[in-house]
Order: C-alpha cells, then sequence, then structure tokens
C-alpha cells in the first residue's frame, strides 16, 4: 500500500529537468520541469515569509495561468491547503466560503483585484510583484519531500444547490490514484501534451488531464479558458495529444464554422464528463473519425472512475464505460441492497480515490458515506459485458402515473430532433398524474423551435407515453456550473416564478 508521494516537481526536475512542463498560449511564457520546481520552491519560501504553516489554507482566485501550479506545489512543499475560489462568484459569495476555510493569504490575478480586495485577506497579485519576489528569494523552500497519502492537499468547494457549499476533501492519495485511473485509460506519457482551459477551481480544471499529464512528465498548454478557435488552432497544429472537454465544448466546436475543414485525427485521446454526452453528439464526431470516450466521475472521487475505452466507443453509445482500475463500483437499491443484473440502482463508489469527507462538516460526511461506500445520489445500470449507463439523478426523477421518469433519457431524445440544440426536463406537480414532465428546449442555431405538437409526436414515437413531456418551454440559453452542467434547480426556481 502506497502511504507517501514524494515531491512531485522535484522528482520531475531529477527525471527531466530540460522537459518543457507548461506553457501560457496567449502569453508564450513557458516553464520546463526544472523552472517548475524552482518556481514552486521560491512560492513555498513566500508562504513560509507570510507566516504560513502546515495545515494553513491559502486561497486563489484567479483564471487559468501557471502561477495556479506553482502554488499548488508550493503548498505542497509547505504543507499548506490550497483553496482555490471560483471567480464567477461575487465578494458576497465567497465571503461564507473564506469564513469556512479561513485562508492566511489570498492569491489572484489583477482580473480578480477588485473582488478579492473585497475579501479582507492578505493579498498577492499575481500580476503585481509576484515576479519580482519570487526572483529575489534567496534560498527557496523545497520543504517536505515526502507527501503522506492521507493529508488534505486541497479543497474543492461544491455548487451546491441549497445552503453554503461543502469543501470537498482532496488529499495526495486521491491524486495519485486519479493519475493511475485516468493514465493507464488514455494511455498518458511524457510525450503528451494536453490543452488546460476548464476553470481550476473544479476537478476537472486540475485533474483532466493536467496534474496527471504533470506527473507523467508530459507538457500542459494553458489558456484561461475555452476558445474554440484557438483549441481548433492547436488542434490544426498537431499540438494536442490528449483532450478533454465537457459536452457543452463539444458542442461549441461541432457548431464552428471550421469544424469540417480541421484534421481532427491529430488528436489521440478525446475524454468527455461533467454531464450526459447526447448520443447525436457522439455521432457526429463519430462522424469525422473522432470516437469520443465518455466518462463519468466526481469531485468526492478524485474524479476519475468509469471512462469509455476508444474501441468500443462507437458501439456501445451512451455507456461511460467501465470502472478503473482503483475504483469498485455497486449498484445499489433503495432497500441498500445490490440490485439484480440489468436493473438501475444508485451508483456507490469505493477505493483510495474517494475523498475522506468533506472540510469542517462531520454530518454531511456521515450522510454521504455507507460501511465506507461514498453514496453518489446516481442512478446507474450495468449491461452484460460490464459497461455501465448513467440513468440520472435520484433526485431529478419524478413519478408520473405510477412510473419513473428519468429525464436524461428523455433528453437525449429531444436531442435527436434536428432543431434543438439541447433540452433539460424537470418534474412537475399535475392533478392527473401526480406528476408530468416539463421540458425546456434550446434551438440549434439557424433553427426555430419546433412547436410543442411536433416535439411531443417526436417523442411518442419513441419513448413510452408516460416519459412524453406535457409541457415544452423554449429557452434562449441554460443556466449551467462551471463545468457546463445545466443548474436544473434553477430551471425550477424560474418555473415557479413564472
Amino acid at each position: 500500500m502506497i502511504t507517501d508521494l514524494f515531491d512531485l516537481t522535484a522528482k520531475r526536475a531529477l527525471l527531466s529537468p530540460h522537459q518543457p512542463a507548461m506553457a501560457e498560449v496567449a502569453t508564450g511564457r513557458a516553464v520546463t520541469y526544472a523552472e517548475l520546481d524552482d518556481r514552486a520552491a521560491r512560492a513555498a519560501r513566500l508562504l513560509a515569509d507570510h507566516g504560513v504553516e502546515a495545515g494553513d489554507r491559502v486561497a486563489v482566485l484567479c483564471r487559468n495561468r501557471i502561477a495556479f501550479f506553482e502554488l499548488l506545489f508550493a503548498c505542497a512543499k509547505r504543507g499548506a491547503i490550497l483553496v482555490p475560489l471560483n471567480w464567477r462568484m461575487p465578494a458576497e459569495e465567497l465571503r461564507p466560503l473564506v469564513t469556512d476555510a479561513t485562508p492566511r493569504l489570498l492569491f489572484h490575478g489583477t482580473e480578480d483585484a477588485t473582488v478579492a480586495a473585497q475579501l479582507g485577506l492578505v493579498c498577492v497579485d499575481f500580476d503585481g510583484d509576484y515576479d519580482s519576489r519570487l526572483a529575489a528569494i534567496a534560498a527557496p523552500l523545497q520543504g517536505r519531500d515526502r507527501w503522506p497519502a492521507a493529508d488534505i492537499w486541497y479543497l474543492l468547494y461544491t455548487s451546491g444547490t441549497t445552503g453554503l457549499p461543502k469543501a470537498v476533501i482532496q488529499t495526495y492519495g486521491m491524486a495519485l490514484a486519479n493519475f493511475i485511473n485516468i493514465g493507464q485509460a488514455v494511455g498518458i506519457t511524457g510525450r503528451d501534451t494536453t490543452l488546460n482551459f476548464l476553470p481550476l477551481f473544479h476537478t476537472a480544471g486540475i485533474n483532466l488531464h493536467t496534474l496527471p499529464t504533470l506527473i507523467a512528465g508530459g507538457r500542459v498548454l494553458v489558456t484561461p479558458g475555452f476558445d474554440a478557435d484557438r483549441t481548433l488552432d492547436l488542434i490544426a497544429a498537431g499540438d494536442l495529444d490528449t483532450l478533454f472537454a465537457v459536452p457543452a465544448v463539444y458542442q461549441q466546436l461541432s457548431l464552428h464554422p471550421r469544424f469540417g475543414e480541421v484534421d481532427l485525427s491529430r488528436v489521440r485521446h478525446w475524454g468527455c464528463g461533467g454531464a450526459p454526452l447526447p448520443d447525436t453528439l457522439v455521432s457526429l464526431y463519430l462522424a469525422r473519425g473522432v470516437r469520443v470516450c465518455n466518462g463519468m466521475g466526481m469531485t468526492e472521487t478524485g474524479p476519475t472512475l468509469f471512462i469509455m475505452d476508444p474501441e468500443n466507443a462507437p458501439t456501445r453509445i451512451g455507456s461511460v464505460g467501465k470502472p478503473q482500475l482503483l475504483a469498485q463500483v455497486r449498484l445499489v437499491g433503495p432497500d441498500g441492497q445490490d440490485v439484480a443484473p440489468g436493473e438501475a440502482g444508485e451508483l456507490w463508489f469505493s477505493g483510495p480515490g474517494i475523498t475522506p469527507g468533506y472540510w469542517r462538516r462531520e454530518e454531511a460526511t456521515a450522510a454521504a458515506f455507507s460501511d465506507g461506500w461514498l453514496k453518489s445520489g446516481d442512478l446507474g445500470r450495468q449491461d452484460a459485458d460490464g459497461y455501465f449507463y448513467i440513468v440520472g439523478r435520484i433526485k431529478d426523477m419524478f413519478i408520473s402515473g405510477g412510473e419513473n421518469v428519468y429525464p436524461a433519457e428523455v433528453e437525449n431524445v429531444l436531442a435527436e430532433h434536428p432543431a434543438v440544440l439541447e433540452a433539460a426536463v424537470i418534474g412537475v406537480p399535475d392533478g392527473r398524474w401526480g406528476e408530468v414532465g416539463r421540458a425546456f428546449i434550446l434551438p440549434r442555431p439557424g433553427h426555430d423551435a419546433p412547436d410543442a405538437d411536433t416535439l411531443a409526436a417526436f417523442c411518442r414515437s419513441r419513448l413510452a407515453a408516460y416519459k412524453v413531456p406535457r409541457q415544452f418551454v423554449t429557452v434562449s440559453d441554460f443556466p449551467r456550473t462551471a463545468a457546463g452542467k445545466i443548474q436544473k434547480h434553477l430551471l425550477k426556481q424560474m418555473d415557479q416564478a413564472a
């Protein structure tokens, strides 16, 4: 059993000192592994100079940049705990998180300086004198050469639908388990280049595939956020070997005028997660010779649990693949017992990639686990060959006329309509049936939304009658999380307000 990690940047500086580690596409700034380790050690000394001790929290509020990862590794060297904050939140929403985490200081970018100044913390501006302060440090602090696997490395606040978001504990052991789970599935090596554009306050921004690529000794290209034109430029130039994105990104790429022109075969592995991937989108990429490998994980799982293998992606559209090496999975019914083969049940997880719990939330931690198994709140089923399919969230399911309706199934059918780009379905009260479906429709660019009768007929030809939504609402866009997932609780609020 692995109980410790060695200093990752120090090891990489020893093994591949001159290998390119990270580069910012927009600024051209780049660092080798030796330089990344040196700057992380200097940042660790900067933390010590500010009185940061082992176990202290250090907050960061910034867009994607190399300095974020310098700070992440600096915290590891010092034994401090990094707390990435959501730059989409105003100061009023961030203050309770700051109160919860009690960071000793806050690093930020100039673009977030106004919000940072309102949080009442000692601040360090990445775009201010940060570089000159690092350069002036005479004695970089390598700090701990061993990082205990059970120690907390960073905290990720969930985008909770009610109340204060919970901080999910992320340990060094979880990072190693994720590296093994995703690394062997994708085949990540030191020769790979990947792209980092997902927000760094989200597990995908750190772990898919950036941190595993850095552990492997590969190169990470960093952009402040997703830009379809820039991404296609990188693909066309042959600069990317692996790409991980959420479905909304795949959708945007497919709608770009250059999508049909760029040679997509230069990317070896295409990964997807964070939200359901419509079958029609998978088929669209297959027509371009791209096998998008859908997967599933959670902030609480490090995140990698499932990922589809490229060989079977074309024939098992809709599957998230099989549990990876360091993940154990159960499908559990309401009675707490495993369901029969082929039946839907709640996904329960265990393994070294699972969080030990929530920061300072003992009751929430206890409620999330049962005999050491993390209860996901997601419903899934397994086919005879061991492939898993996500049925939907337990809380999204509704009962119409005594029958269970899983919105994800209905949404997938609606997305097959040529005039529908995306759909979201919620259950609403009904005097006769108890609940019925209300579908929110985002039309495909260049198309008007089909009328309700047309959409209902389209659904009836593909679904049982009780699954067909009774109401259809056209929207110009959906409220989304940072991962691109539709926030259905906000749709319900919109519905109630109407």
